[in-house]
């Protein structure tokens, strides 16, 4: 079951998700105008690091505590605090009139480079090419990168893209992803003056 509030607080979009399960129990509070503050814990400490860079490279604050039971496996931690952290968002924009909608970066890290491309579009999609071929990085098991992506793109009902173009380290090629995501997202949100408070489609609703 996931309960969840938000609303604007001096002009910043905030949202307060409580997202709990059999198999996890989740805290979250989001600002989209931040300063890149965070506190994070989720009992992968790669997973947090890439969590961290998000939010920096974004300009988000970020709090959450992720309690999963790791003793079964890291998936449900992952996948569901993708789907805690999309849905926060969602929230946050409210109607998303005025938004930007979608962004896209290009993130050199080193030898690596990778690009996303977001459109908080109202619909779920998801295409994830990391490249990484071993199984963890840190503590992590890299083949749920995938799922984080997926479940984020669930939460926050938008299509997110992200691809290693290229790349020898698999730290940087997952770190490189993280980053880019943050400022295509970053983008994204961003409120358009020219818009004003018109809402970036033709259908009348995202």
């Amino acid at each position: 079951m996931t309960t969840k509030k938000g609303g604007k607080r001096a002009g910043a979009r905030t949202a307060t998700i409580a997202r709990n399960t059999t198999e996890t129990r989740i805290a979250l509070e989001l600002t989209i105008e931040g300063s890149g503050r965070y506190k994070i814990s989720t009992g992968i400490r790669f997973f947090d690091h890439m969590l961290e860079l998000f939010t920096r490279h974004g300009a988000f604050d970020l709090t959450l505590k992720c309690d999963g039971d790791l003793d079964v496996d890291q998936h449900h931690t992952v996948e569901d605090v993708g789907i805690a952290l999309g849905e926060a968002f969602d929230r946050a924009l409210g109607d998303k009139r005025g938004i930007l909608r979608a962004g896209y970066f290009v993130m050199p890290m080193d030898e690596t480079l990778a690009v996303a491309a977001v459109d908080l579009s109202g619909r779920p999609a998801f295409v994830v090419d990391a490249k990484v071929r071993k199984h963890l990085v840190g503590d992590l098991q890299t083949e749920l990168v995938t799922d984080f992506f997926e479940g984020f793109a669930r939460g926050a009902r938008a299509n997110v893209h992200v691809k290693t173009m290229y790349g020898r380290s698999n730290h940087h090629k997952i770190e490189a992803i993280f980053k880019a995501f943050a400022r295509a997202l970053r983008v994204a949100c961003s409120r358009d003056k020219q818009l004003g408070e018109m809402l970036p489609s033709t259908k009348g609703l995202l």
